[in-house]
């Protein structure tokens, strides 16, 4: 009995965006920079609607990026490149809210910023396990939350972005699959 050999497949499973690290971090992004726009920067403000759509757009694109991998990996990196963009817009809004109001960023050794960097081994992590740095602290200390939370997703994504990067290079994409596999196809006639 031998064994046929399954040629690869054209549509790689993709997806899964929801079990990614930078794509929950995002999420926490997302909701905390809701809620710190909504306490600490007018409504009706510019700004605010400018940070929750960077923030948002974060989300979103690494989520877009991973369904579209499938056909296309040139396009899961440019998106997941975009997100990376958009955090760091929103990392700036943060920076920029800081020093217009006279509120001290805070450096790596500062101890609140450790113990915010800390809360990202808990297990299970969500909006909840930043909940009281963001909802019942003051806007420095909120601020500096959001920055350190960015600082760990952008971590994520720079990891993300080379490794995909390293198997475009090992794998190629879509179209080669498809060249293979259309001359596979032709050999066999």
């Amino acid at each position: 009995m031998t064994e046929k050999k399954q040629s690869p497949q054209l549509i790689p499973p993709h997806g899964g965006y929801q079990e990614l690290q930078s794509y929950k971090m995002s999420e926490i992004v997302y909701d905390a920079t809701v809620v710190f726009c909504n306490r600490f920067i007018n409504i009706r403000s510019r700004t605010h609607d400018q940070m929750v759509q960077a923030a948002r757009s974060g989300k979103q694109n690494i989520a877009e990026g991973s369904m579209a991998s499938g056909t296309s990996k040139k396009f899961e990196l440019k998106l997941v490149s975009v997100a990376r963009a958009s955090l760091e817009e929103v990392l700036l809004d943060f920076k920029d809210y800081l020093r217009q109001k006279g509120l001290v960023l805070w450096t790596k050794d500062h101890p609140k910023a450790g113990e915010v960097r800390k809360l990202c081994y808990q297990k299970n992590r969500s909006y909840t396990t930043y909940k009281t740095y963001l909802e019942q602290s003051p806007p420095e200390v909120a601020a500096n939350t959001m920055i350190c939370l960015i600082h760990q997703t952008n971590y994520l994504l720079d990891k993300q972005l080379r490794a995909l990067e390293q198997a475009f290079l090992k794998e190629g994409g879509f179209t080669e699959r498809l060249y293979h596999a259309r001359s596979g196809s032709r050999k066999k006639k």
